[in-house]
Parts: structure tokens; sequence; C-alpha cells
């Protein structure tokens, strides 16, 4: 592995951008923080600054970028402030990068993650965003420009562990006869139907396993993040939609599985931690410390697994079409999602009716092919108007 390794942190104010700043300050020989970029996140932009020093912090909030500017230079650090989607490209693309932890959630993190495959970057790939809605268009992008990409979902990563060192992106070729992509079923999975009309922001925001944020927790509770993760292992792994299986897994032990054709099921296991991930990822082809305690198998005692139930989850359901409509109806429903999270969020619908917002949206919109971002970046502007007219439809 390159040896102090540059990295820009694409979204370090989240989750997995605190996660991946873990991993990095327990390594402090094997990587140096380059950038790190946010939206609008001042004050832990600035503490990250202060402990990283990284040469560059990038806010996509203009106002937000002035504030930090001045908290920056009162506490005299050696570090440039920029903002805007220009500068999230620039840091992404910079030559003295080496790899790029694209983590910012949303249609957002697309352009700069873009930048990031087009110079050839190490893409160290948290945005589910970029393969949703281009997923065609940003692999031949990152086969043109000899980029690497590696999965950080701790779901698609598994899978990447669990297939042979020989992969070479075609899974007939070396045995393979499903994925298994395990889901925890989200805080509602015991809950019947009737009760999900009345489900709260808080409710639908408590995972049973996982400390993520708001909208990704949002999606894990409706099951579409499971939906979007069915698209990004199709373009990840070159999967057709029915050699796909979503396998209800609520231990979140084993992070999702490969069958082959000989019978045999191989999978990767351990505790709920996304630094797992990540520092397999960050460190790759090594093995370096995460942080994660180690797996207790005989505390776990058992492993259980369900099927999806597509009815109390439309939403997985939609995301499966989506994929087998293929072109632009992926980028319609991550669009016309995010647009039904925000607005149940802001308790102006129901959790039950982000399906429906996002089923109608898909509808409204003819199906065609996409070649270009500018085209991924048109679809997305469309059906988020259509999802923003349903919605005043409603009041």
């Amino acid at each position: 592995m390159t040896a102090n390794r540059k990295i820009t942190i694409l979204g370090s104010t989240g989750s997995i951008g605190e996660s991946t700043l873990d991993v990095v300050n327990r390594h402090p020989d094997r990587f140096q923080v380059f950038a790190l970029t946010a939206n609008k996140n001042v004050t832990k932009m600035l503490s990250q600054c202060q402990r990283f020093q990284p040469r560059y912090a990038v806010m996509l909030n203009s106002e937000s970028a002035e504030q930090l500017s001045k908290a920056i230079q009162a506490a005299n650090i050696n570090t440039e402030v920029l903002s805007g989607i220009e500068s999230l490209e620039k840091v992404a693309s910079h030559p003295e990068v080496d790899a790029v932890m694209a983590a910012i959630v949303g249609a957002a993190g697309i352009r700069p993650t873009f930048a990031a495959a087009r110079t050839g970057k190490l893409v160290l790939l948290a945005n589910k965003e970029t393969l949703v809605m281009a997923g065609r268009i940003f692999m031949d992008l990152v086969k043109q420009h000899n980029a690497t990409l590696l999965p950080i979902d701790s779901e698609h990563n598994a899978i990447y562990q669990s297939l042979p060192h020989h992969f070479n992106g075609n899974l007939t070729t070396v045995g393979v006869s499903r994925i298994l992509l395990t889901a925890s079923g989200g805080p509602f999975r015991c809950s019947p139907v009737t009760a999900l009309e009345k489900v709260t922001p808080e409710q639908a925001c408590a995972h049973p396993n996982w400390d993520m944020g708001q909208k990704i927790s949002v999606d894990s509770a409706t099951m579409m993040n499971k939906g979007l993760e069915v698209i990004e292992a199709h373009w990840l792994f070159d999967a057709a939609p029915e050699k796909i299986q979503v396998v209800i897994h609520p231990q979140s032990v084993i992070h999702s599985m490969v069958a082959y054709v000989d019978g045999s099921v191989i999978a990767q296991l351990g505790n709920p931690d996304m630094r797992t991930p990540i520092a397999h990822a960050m460190g790759y082809p090594d093995r370096i410390d995460s942080g994660v305690s180690a797996l207790d198998m005989f505390k776990i005692a058992h492993l259980d697994f369900e099927e999806p139930d597509f009815k109390k989850f439309p939403c997985l359901r939609l995301a499966y079409q989506a994929l087998a409509t293929g072109g632009n109806m992926p980028a319609v429903l991550n669009a016309a999602n995010e647009i039904a999270v925000e607005s149940f969020l802001t308790q102006r619908i129901p959790f039950t009716a982000i399906p429906a917002m996002i089923e109608h949206t898909m509808q409204s919109v003819k199906a065609e092919e996409m070649t270009t971002l500018e085209d991924v970046l048109k679809t997305d502007a469309i059906a988020r108007d259509i999802a923003h007219d349903w919605l005043t439809s409603l009041q």
C-alpha cells in the first residue's frame, strides 16, 4: 500500500466521514488528510480541521464557508477554505490526492465522485446515488480512466470480500450463482402494516443496529436503502436483477453472502460498525486495525433469516422495478425518494406516503436512456419537480 496515502473525504462531518477519520487517526503513518468537505456544519468542520490540519476545507454552502474561514483564521489553522460544487470537484481530482472517500449523501455527491474517477483516483464509494442514478456512465468512466473502485457500504464490501481475488467482473466465470444481500429489516420489521401510518420521524430514525444519519435511517425503515443497494450491486458486480436476492437478517452480523454453483455460500461476518468496511477499503490490499471489537460468536448464539415482505415494504419492489426498467428510471426513483424522505422528516407527509410519492413520480416520467452526466442531472431535476408538485397537491 502507498505509504502516507493522501485522502480527500467528501462528507467528513457525516457518520461515514467521522468513522473514516477515526481510522485515519489510528494510522497516522499510513494516511494524511488532504481535504475535508461538508455542507454547512461549521462547528464540526472546525474541530476536524484543528485535529487533522488538512490543506483544504470545502463547504458546499457559501455562508458556512465564510463562517468557517473566519473561525479558521481566528484559530490560526493553516487550512484554506473553499466553497461550492466546483471546489468539491477540485479537491476530489487534485493531482496530489491518492484516494477519495465519497461519502456525501444524496445527488450532491455525484459530481465530485465523477471528478475523482475521471482523474484515476482510488475511489472509496459510500455515496449510493452515484451508482443508482448514473451506474452505467460511472462504471464506464472508472474503466476508461483506470480508476480503482472499492465499495464502502457494508453489504457491498462484504460481497467484494466474498468474491474470488481473481474476480474480473464476470460472475459466471468465477462460478457465482447468486448474491445474497442481507438487510436488518429496520425498526418496523415486526410492526403490522396498519401501524406504519402513524410512524413518527423519531421512530423511523431509531435503527436497531446501525448508527446512521436521518436520511439513511428512514431509507432503512422503508427498505428503500436495500432497494438502492440492489441497484448498486447490479453495477458493481455486473449482476442481473434476478441474481440479487435480499435476505432479512435482523442481527446484522452477516453483512452479505455470495452463493456459488457448487453449493458453497461464502459470507463476511462482523460487528455492525462501518469502520470495518472503511478500514478494509482504505488499507486494501492490506488488513489494518479498524478499532472494531472482535465478533463474539458465543454471545451472538444464533442467526435468523427471513424473506422480505414486498407488500409491507413497497419501496423495495419499486427499486427492483426501476432496475428492471433501466435507463433513467433508477435516477427518477432516487430523486423522488429524496423528496419523499425530506417531506416525511418535516412532517408534511405520513410514512406510508413515501412509496406513494415515488410510484407517482416513476409513472409520470417516460423511460429513456441516458448517456451523459448532464442527462442524469436533468432527469433528477424533472423528477424532483414532479414529486414537489405531487406534494403541493396534497396540501
